[in-house]
């Protein structure tokens, strides 16, 4: 093995201390790189060795920017981020190179949920709503009769349905396919109520619901379910919300004349009422069928056959959800929940 001069060895030293790599300091010096690699080791052995690769478009500020812009909400998404680093610190990265950055910061992405839009007085009337009822007990909730409408579509439902398939089929294979038809294929509207004591009668609704469908609904419907579980009506609230339908005159005096307590509700308020959840427990239910129902009357029949088998247990557990939920929303302090 040949030796270097000193003067070598010296500029070898020097050009490492500089930042050098050692593939330029044997191009740079004329000698192998092995060799330069060699002196390294004997006369810095503590030096910090050069991560291979290309070097990293983003600096730790860069990152810390990203960070930044997406948690003040300037921007939503990797795109977004990507671009406004283009524009501003003209840096030209792909939105994957965001998405490392993002993940490097304990941030992951989620789907947006579908939730209401909440106007400032909404979020004080949700936010005095959780103030009055933060005390409420189990047992207080218990009292509570739920009520509301769904739409549910003879065809799937109006989300997404996912599948799994083989990385090997290629195209679309059958089950990958969610039938449609030209207009959609019809749906019902369905009224029903829930009680501590089990599901309340429900009905489907034909036609427009106005405040007359809607007090013949609660006459022939809502009196029958408190008549069959021997619910009290001086110990018991009714749970409805802010439609114009339920607080028209005519449903106002119907409940006084049946001394029927109304518990108010605050409005864009899906999130805290548990019925919301038994809609999706029934739909989920009448997706387990194998086949499609051939028309809006068999879509009926296994409505009425599924309502009537969900267990009184399911009930019990929605509502025993009203405390977390109140105490959800006073965390949110009146904002959208989880829920």
């Amino acid at each position: 093995m040949k030796k270097i001069s000193k003067d070598i060895e010296n500029s070898i030293i020097s050009l490492l201390d500089k930042g050098l790599s050692s593939r330029k300091i044997a191009v740079q010096l004329g000698v192998s790189h092995s060799t330069v690699m060699r002196e390294c080791a004997r006369l810095r052995p503590n030096a910090q060795k050069q991560k291979a690769g290309r070097p990293a478009k983003l600096t730790i500020a860069d990152k810390r920017n990203i960070v930044r812009n997406l948690t003040s909400g300037k921007a939503d998404t990797a795109v977004q981020l990507a671009k406004d680093l283009k524009g501003s610190a003209k840096i030209e990265i792909s939105p994957d190179t965001v998405r490392r950055a993002l993940k490097e910061a304990g941030l992951k992405a989620v789907t947006k949920k579908k939730k209401p839009c909440l106007k400032p007085r909404h979020i004080r009337q949700r936010l005095e709503f959780a103030l009055r009822h933060q005390h409420w007990t189990v047992d207080d909730w218990k009292r509570v009769i739920w009520s509301d409408e769904t739409k549910i579509n003879r065809l799937g439902s109006d989300g997404r349905d996912w599948v799994w398939k083989k990385k090997t089929d290629y195209g679309l294979v059958d089950k990958e396919i969610k039938g449609t038809t030209k207009f959609g294929g019809g749906n019902l509207m369905f009224w029903g109520c829930m009680t501590a004591q089990g599901i309340g009668y429900g009905c489907r609704i034909d036609g427009r619901m106005n405040a007359e469908l809607y007090t013949s609904i609660l006459d022939d419907y809502l009196l029958p379910t408190i008549k069959y579980y021997k619910l009290k009506r001086n110990k018991l609230f009714f749970q409805q919300d802010g439609d114009s339908k339920h607080t028209s005159k005519a449903a106002r005096k119907w409940l006084n004349d049946n001394k029927i307590t109304i518990l108010e509700w605050p409005p864009q308020s899906p999130d805290l009422n548990p019925i919301e959840h038994l809609w999706h427990h029934l739909k989920r239910r009448l997706a387990n069928y194998k086949t499609e129902p051939r028309g809006i009357l068999e879509l009926w029949e296994r409505v009425e056959a599924e309502w009537d088998k969900i267990p009184t247990d399911v009930c019990i557990n929605l509502i025993e959800s009203m405390p977390r939920r109140i105490e959800a929303l006073l965390k949110a302090k009146g904002k959208n929940t989880k829920y």
